[in-house]
């Protein structure tokens, strides 16, 4: 049995995260989800820029786009919806085998939207009615600025991938927020079951700690926030505003583990797969990662309900330097600029190609 399939038996679901037009019309999606136990997949800004700017796979849509007068954020959305709605229909008979559950694609925003609740919102909504697919997620930032536009789109009826959480505290406020929408729904007789997964990156605490740290603690960091933010989220499930919400219908806002490949050329290269399996939850992977997964991954057992030892791992990391709490803030701020400078690069790749296509 390969490893991703033990992965998959214990309650993990594995999603990919990429998306290329080559992966669709090369059957190689497929095949995932066939080989290697694929329930799902997510996008980003780098992703898509990478995607059209190193293939020719979209020169002759874009300049059939060109000509019928779309450019710039228009034309890139009409693309990414083009992939996404292709890719939900793939992973469509997942979603309605789980009864919902499993089987989605993400979609992100404008990043240029990350502090615009309002434009955000708006988005969402249009993005979402645009795919016209019941297993598209639109990602929405989790940032303080972001947390009101979760709320709204959950309580508008739009499924919604929480992005770029990086701590505990990150991931509390993404799911009070969830919550908060669901309850609002509740209150004006709507149905509360509206589906959401909180995204926790992982692998950028320990790239940004590597030479910061004595060499025994170099490569922990990540895997005790994704510990420590699995007790939150076990916390979140067991609470009576959760079981309140369940019963009227809710099902659980899934904790995702993103950016799961590893940075560090010394540490294994499925470092953050078999240290953060866990049932009830997602691990969305690099294409590269989910390979070497399947080829050479092994499970040891999945993360204790306490967290295991991850508050000692964190005190440790408070005692050589590390202010674990202002790094999880910059993080997130490096992490929203970051995709706004991949909306940028984006933005031009397109520019540049409609313009030599035309």
């Amino acid at each position: 049995m390969k490893a991703t399939e033990t992965l998959h038996n214990l309650g993990q679901s594995i999603w990919l995260d990429n998306i290329t037009r080559e992966l669709l019309d090369s059957g190689t999606l497929k095949r995932y989800i066939a080989d290697l136990s694929v329930t799902g997949l997510t996008s980003n800004p780098t992703i898509f820029d990478h995607a059209i700017t190193h293939s020719k796979s979209y020169d002759s849509e874009i300049r059939r786009l060109v000509g019928t007068g779309l450019s710039g954020e228009g034309l890139f959305f009409e693309l990414a919806v083009q992939d996404l709605a292709r890719a939900a229909d793939l992973f469509a008979p997942i979603h309605e085998r789980t009864a919902t559950v499993d089987g989605f694609v993400s979609l992100e925003v404008s990043p240029l939207l990350a502090y615009d609740t309002k434009n955000t919102v708006e988005q969402a909504k249009a993005l979402h009615k645009k795919a016209n697919r019941p297993n598209l997620f639109i990602k929405i930032p989790g940032t303080k600025e972001g947390a009101p536009a979760i709320e709204e789109a959950i309580f508008s009826g739009v499924a919604v991938n929480v992005t770029l959480l990086f701590s505990r505290d990150h991931y509390v406020a993404a799911a009070e927020a969830y919550m908060r929408g669901l309850e609002r729904r509740v209150a004006a007789g709507l149905s509360p079951d509206v589906r959401s997964v909180a995204s926790l990156f992982i692998s950028r605490w320990d790239k940004a700690t590597m030479d910061k740290v004595p060499d025994r603690d170099r490569d922990k960091l990540g895997v005790a926030i994704g510990q420590q933010t699995y007790k939150a989220y076990r916390d979140v499930l067991e609470s009576d505003r959760w079981q309140r919400l369940e019963n009227s219908g809710a099902r659980a806002q899934r904790l995702l583990f993103a950016s799961t490949g590893t940075k560090d050329p010394k540490a294994s290269d499925v470092l953050y797969i078999g240290a953060l399996a866990a049932p009830n939850t997602v691990n969305t992977m690099p294409e590269e990662t989910l390979l070497a997964f399947g080829e050479h991954g092994q499970i040891s057992g999945v993360i204790p309900r306490d967290g295991a030892d991850c508050e000692k791992v964190l005190t440790e990391f408070g005692r050589v330097g590390i202010d674990v709490k202002k790094l999880g803030a910059d993080l997130q701020t490096e992490g929203a600029k970051s995709f706004v400078d991949s909306w940028k690069d984006l933005m031009s790749a397109i520019e540049t190609k409609s313009k030599a296509l035309k």
